[in-house]
């Protein structure tokens, strides 16, 4: 029982935490929907990250190919052997990466000229995002986070127990799903935090883009860094809730 128990809770727990990114990016890109959309395009978003990650298990062997050189660049860049020899991961990584790069600091520029806008014309830009665009950028970062998650698994459980695999992803949209409506409300509802989360996404994009050129970076440190951005912006937001005048009646006093 252990052979496949401690695989799953440990595949599981690592899918749900490669998956934050993906909740994010869904989060970011489904606020620009009207309000009764956004529930709808993030699941449907989710259900394709399921979605493209089982058919990209079925396919191991061109899981596997991704691995193989496609060209090798030459002698005279600056690059060691490995970084040399360009594989099929390394051009979805990295063109990926560049997408994500982009994509969040458009969104962060929006957001920072948005502010000297009247509220109409804000919502105008909202209503000119539409569901079928907003789920094409969900697909194509659907991709890219789906050959990442599908390459971890395929390195932590071995071939012939490809069940394991399939439930560990299962179960991890699951929770994913519980979780994202919660997760989006709350970084629209506090603008620092989705600056921070933007910011995180920029930083998975340098993350991809790294692995693209064959610059191995531990996720471990990556992560950490953005659990204790995220601990301290929660105890900012704690502080400047406490710090609020607030009168009898429960009302904000001016200040």
């Amino acid at each position: 029982m252990a052979e496949w128990l401690i695989p799953l809770f440990t595949l599981t727990a690592l899918e749900i935490v490669l998956g934050i990114d993906n909740i994010i990016f869904i989060a970011i890109v489904a606020s620009k929907l009207p309000p009764e959309q956004r529930k709808r395009a993030r699941q449907l978003g989710l259900m394709l990250a399921l979605g493209s990650r089982l058919l990209l298990l079925f396919t191991l062997t061109f899981i596997m190919g991704l691995k193989e050189p496609l060209f090798t660049l030459g002698d005279w860049l600056p690059l060691s052997d490995e970084a040399r020899e360009v594989t099929g991961k390394d051009l979805i990584m990295l063109l990926g990466g560049m997408f994500l790069i982009a994509k969040s600091t458009h969104e962060i520029h929006e957001k920072l000229e948005g502010q000297a806008h009247s509220d109409g014309e804000q919502q105008a830009g909202v209503a000119r995002a539409t569901f079928s665009v907003v789920i094409t950028q969900i697909i194509l970062i659907d991709i890219i986070f789906s050959l990442d998650s599908v390459i971890t698994a395929v390195g932590m459980v071995k071939p012939e127990m490809l069940w394991v695999m399939i439930t560990a992803m299962v179960i991890s949209v699951g929770v994913m799903l519980m979780f994202a409506g919660s997760v989006s409300d709350f970084v629209e509802r506090h603008p620092t935090m989705k600056m921070l989360a933007l910011s995180f996404l920029i930083l998975i994009g340098v993350l991809l883009v790294a692995e693209g050129t064959g610059q191995h970076i531990d996720r471990g440190y990556v992560y950490f860094a953005m659990a204790f951005a995220v601990g301290v912006e929660l105890l900012n937001l704690n502080l400047r809730k406490k710090a609020e005048p607030v009168s009898l009646h429960g009302k904000q006093m001016p200040k």
